[in-house]
């Protein structure tokens, strides 16, 4: 963490009774929320962090609010930002859907690759050791914390955590707060169906993935960007165009403000790819969408992790 930006720096916030979110400002590549439930004397984390140092901040917050390390870690999909923090909780048993155990797996500490400057540490990959294919329930003490699978969408497998109690919804990154979408390895068609799942829950508090904590607004918000992207790939699909020669020229309106917009570049190649008829899901050559990306945006994105 940079040090003497004390705005920058990470807190947790008690967003219902007992349950927590941790927030990392400002929200941008690599830099994550995660969650913590605690109930009765136990606990439950929801995701890492993408670094040793970012890690074990989170370990000592944690510990500051509950009485024991937790005792489950849930993974709400297989990106290190995500995950790779997943060593520091040696106590806890790593829940995760089984495509994303796949993924974590497969893909190992790639990200740490994309932006060799970054600090990690000795991070590690920490595999679900527990796997569930539709929905999980835990129980936490008193609350009950239900993990449901919507996917394909931000990756092939992305689960969010809902307490319906409390009515408060983690996301992971399937929904994120002022930080533009990134869909290029799920579906925009399935990201769009996973927001209608997640408005019928009502849910009163959100935590997304990344940017702070907002209320159900931000469903209609990342449902807005969605939509724009998907006219832009037919309009572009019209006219002729590839789809960074339609990132060029196109207008974002309210999402020109969001954090990380270059993401529209890989967005546009999975809203034409699905336009054309390819399966919801299908692999993409994200080496190559990356590239174009880190074009678009004259240079590789800043990463503060």
């Amino acid at each position: 963490m940079t040090v003497g930006l004390e705005r920058l720096a990470p807190c947790l916030d008690e967003v219902a009774d007992g349950v927590f979110a941790y927030l990392q400002p400002d929200g941008g590549w690599c830099v994550n929320n995660a969650g913590l439930i605690v109930s009765d004397g136990r606990a439950a984390l929801v995701d890492t962090a993408a670094t040793e140092a970012r890690a074990r901040a989170l370990r000592e917050a944690v510990l500051q609010v509950a009485a024991a390390p937790p005792r489950t870690l849930v993974n709400t999909h297989s990106h290190g930002d995500h995950t790779f923090g997943n060593f520091v909780f040696p106590e806890a048993v790593v829940v995760g859907h089984e495509r994303t155990r796949a993924e974590m797996d497969a893909v190992g500490l790639h990200l740490t690759g994309l932006w060799p400057e970054v600090c990690w540490g000795e991070v590690e990959v920490v595999l679900p050791e527990v796997t569930f294919r539709d929905r999980l329930t835990l129980h936490i003490g008193g609350t009950t914390a239900e993990l449901l699978c919507l996917g394909p969408a931000h990756t092939a497998a992305d689960t969010v955590v809902w307490l319906p109690g409390e009515r408060v919804l983690f996301t992971g990154d399937l929904v994120m707060s002022g930080v533009t979408p990134f869909c290029p390895m799920g579906s925009v068609a399935g990201c769009l169906e996973a927001i209608a799942v997640l408005r019928s829950l009502g849910p009163r508090t959100v935590v997304t993935g990344h940017g702070p904590v907002a209320g159900p607004e931000v469903l209609d918000a990342a449902e807005g960007y969605l939509r724009l992207v998907r006219r832009l790939a037919r309009e572009g699909i019209a006219a002729g165009l590839a789809p960074l020669e339609v990132a060029r020229e196109a207008d974002l309106g309210p999402y020109g403000d969001w954090l990380d917009t270059e993401r529209l570049v890989p967005n546009l190649h999975r809203a034409y790819a699905e336009e054309r008829g390819q399966a919801v899901g299908d692999a993409a050559d994200m080496p190559a969408l990356f590239a174009e990306m880190v074009e678009f945006h004259g240079g590789l994105p800043a990463c503060h992790a």
